[in-house]
């Protein structure tokens, strides 16, 4: 066994914090999660630092928020040559580094040139046909995404696209692709062979493995039977509807019509919440596979687990879906620790998020970062040596004219909008559902976060966010979305 711990890093994409029964949702099923979470720390708070895709990965692998990692807020940007990385410095400690899923670093490789990995001594891929679609968009090719080239060797080649829908479609389906070749099963299959080649190869060397799983990621199409697994029924509702948004972001109100939301019933979102949640608990199948093998090898004890998500998913909210906002749904992810370093156990009430990971699995597993992040550690809070590291936390989401930023404290939160310098505020004690906007009566609460949030930006050189000393403030005319675009959805790719 190796003397030093490793590291396992589990992710998903789209996993509200409250999707999971150790988190209080006491509807979906996810027994492995429970049982990691029962064995370590549970940040009841977690939050992504920005609630897209692409810079919640970067913020992940840099310990920085998005416009220091790639110096974009949006679904884009090349993580910059000076920041530490994740993987790079795993590696450089003498660790095996393994990816398997869906890292979603870009801008991604042509057929025939080295790809993007930051760090990683090897990888597989599954980018949801997102490489594919930009290069061999009917799927002919191999060597673009392991995933793809797999399923055609096992004869369903194409299926995973089968159903109709597409990437950003919310539209339900069960999967075409049998339970045991979908891309969920896929990851922990190919983490489990990786596990296993490296430790009869190299049973002392530690590892450090990001096992990404790209679900429940829209389209939701868990295999079956997990599609049939919850009622749509008697799932619980979405918070709220759309004409609770009216003294909110003025983009919000767009978005229905931009995506097709506004022609679905509410049985049709019911629906897709039980699917959702049906992939919810095949994710969880799927980790207690490899946490399993971890088990039998002897490695569960001296291995740091982490699990948590880019970002959340309204999942019908205020009539709306997806993420790029700061309402719990979106911007609360979950966030477990165990393993070797954790002496605490249970939920802590500490405010944390994306950025910290790395900070984090550097101290406890004892592999100090060359130069600071602007994440901390959370090593204080998983010892039990303290209740809490910050006093608030900030995310930021979207470049100009569409900055969004929140600031979150044990009791409030402050969101701002660029786009006609809107201001929401949440007693999230009260109103953990964030229903009521107390931004127009609790203008003393208001101008206190909005200082903080000022400082941070200017302490943290996000200087986009200013314009003649202030917070800048654009037309809300410009939030405009030019209707529904086909290929927003990711259809028909392959």
């Amino acid at each position: 066994m190796a003397d030093r711990p490793n590291v396992l890093l589990i992710t998903a994409d789209h996993m509200r914090n409250d999707a999971l029964a150790c988190n209080g949702n006491p509807f979906v099923d996810t027994p492995n999660l429970d049982a990691l979470a029962a064995r370590g720390v549970t940040f009841v708070n977690g939050c992504t630092p920005n609630p897209i895709c692409v810079p919640g990965r970067a913020c992940i692998t840099t310990g920085n928020y998005s416009h220091v990692a790639t110096g974009i807020k949006n679904n884009s940007g090349y993580i910059r040559d000076d920041q530490t990385k994740i993987a790079a410095h795993f590696a450089d400690a003498g660790y095996a580094t393994t990816a398997i899923g869906k890292l979603h670093y870009v801008p991604y490789s042509p057929p025939g040139k080295p790809r993007l990995l930051h760090g990683f001594e090897h990888a597989e891929l599954c980018e949801e046909g997102r490489i594919i679609g930009a290069f061999d968009p009917h799927g002919e090719m191999s060597g673009l995404e392991e995933y793809h080239d797999w399923l055609h060797e096992q004869g369903w080649g194409g299926y995973e696209r089968a159903h109709g829908t597409g990437n950003n479609d919310v539209h339900p389906a069960a999967s075409a692709v049998p339970a045991e070749f979908h891309e969920e099963s896929w990851v922990a299959t190919r983490s489990i062979a990786n596990l296993q080649e490296h430790l009869d190869a190299s049973p002392d060397q530690p590892f450090f493995m990001w096992s990404s799983f790209t679900k429940p990621h829209a389209p939701y199409d868990p295999p079956r039977p997990w599609d049939a697994m919850y009622d749509p029924r008697a799932v619980a509702p979405p918070v709220g509807d759309v004409s609770m948004l009216d003294d909110r972001d003025p983009m919000y109100r767009n978005w229905q019509v931009a995506y097709g939301w506004d022609k679905l019933s509410p049985e049709g979102v019911q629906n897709a919440r039980a699917h959702y949640f049906g992939m919810v608990s095949f994710q969880d199948h799927n980790i207690g596979r490899i946490v399993s093998f971890l088990q039998q090898r002897g490695q569960l004890d001296n291995t740091i687990i982490v699990y948590s998500a880019d970002h959340g998913d309204l999942l019908g909210d205020f009539g709306c879906f997806f993420k790029c906002n700061m309402f719990h749904g979106s911007v609360g992810v979950p966030l477990i620790f165990a393993g070797p370093g954790v002496a605490a156990q249970g939920q802590t009430q500490a405010l944390a998020g994306l950025q910290d990971i790395l900070p984090t699995v550097a101290e406890v597993s004892g592999n100090s970062l060359p130069q600071s992040a602007m994440g901390i550690s959370q090593a204080p809070v998983l010892s039990g040596a303290a209740d809490g590291t910050r006093e608030y936390y900030i995310s930021q989401c979207m470049d100009s004219p569409n900055q969004r930023y929140m600031v979150l404290t044990g009791q409030w939160k402050y969101v701002y909008h660029e786009l006609g310098g809107v201001q929401e505020l949440y007693d999230v004690v009260e109103d953990h559902d964030e229903q009521v906007n107390l931004a127009h009566t609790r203008g003393e609460v208001v101008s206190e976060l909005r200082g903080v949030l000022m400082d941070w930006a200017r302490e943290n050189g996000d200087e986009q966010i200013f314009e003649g000393g202030d917070l800048k403030v654009s037309p809300e005319e410009l939030a405009v979305i030019d209707g529904f675009q086909a290929g927003r959805m990711g259809w028909r790719w392959y």
